[in-house]
């Protein structure tokens, strides 16, 4: 993985994002906090570094926002992993959250998909809509062009829900990413 910078601007949207493969910085800042703390831990558990700064039109909802930044963080990780050659592709981890269980498994295939199963008893969690969870996973997915598997076993509280799930991420992608030492894409096509 390589140091990516991504800037995309809409009329709803203004969004930057860095990619910091040997940094441990989370400098993030949405205007949403919920999303600001799922993107640390999205950076924490996932060993690379993250700054993103958004300003979005917060005074319709959170929506554009958080989708746009999934297109953009999605872009900004495609960029980064190139050509994908020499790294495991393949990851899959699950986080316990308090009384909750997260799992993830995913494929840095080139091939975009989402699969994602999981409810959420509360539907707000601070300026936070807890159905973008399912909506940023999908435009992150898509522009990654990572197939992507959620699912939230169980759990009783969005939060902690919410929370598993991006923790789980920043895990099965840490373990994609790994390097095995060949320059060429772990397929048997010999190219992905």
């Amino acid at each position: 993985m390589r140091q990516a910078v991504v800037d995309r601007t809409t009329k709803e949207t203004e969004i930057h994002v860095e990619i910091l493969p040997e940094k441990t910085v989370a400098e993030i800042n949405t205007g949403i906090g919920f999303f600001d703390h799922m993107l640390t831990a999205l950076s924490v558990h996932g060993g690379f570094g993250l700054i993103v700064r958004v300003k979005g039109d917060l005074s319709v909802d959170c929506h554009h926002t958080i989708e746009d930044t999934g297109i953009v963080l999605g872009k900004a990780f495609h960029e980064a992993l190139g050509d994908k050659g020499g790294i495991a592709r393949y990851g899959s981890f699950y986080v316990p959250m308090d009384e909750a269980l997260g799992f993830c498994a995913l494929d840095i295939s080139g091939r975009p998909y989402l699969v994602f199963d999981a409810s959420f008893p509360e539907e707000r969690i601070g300026g936070y809509d807890s159905c973008m969870t399912e909506e940023f996973m999908r435009a992150f997915a898509f522009n990654a062009g990572i197939t992507l598997h959620l699912r939230a076993v169980y759990g009783k509280n969005s939060h902690h829900i919410t929370e598993a799930l991006y923790k789980a991420l920043g895990h099965a992608l840490k373990e994609a990413v790994m390097p095995l030492g060949e320059g060429t894409p772990l397929s048997t096509k010999g190219v992905l």
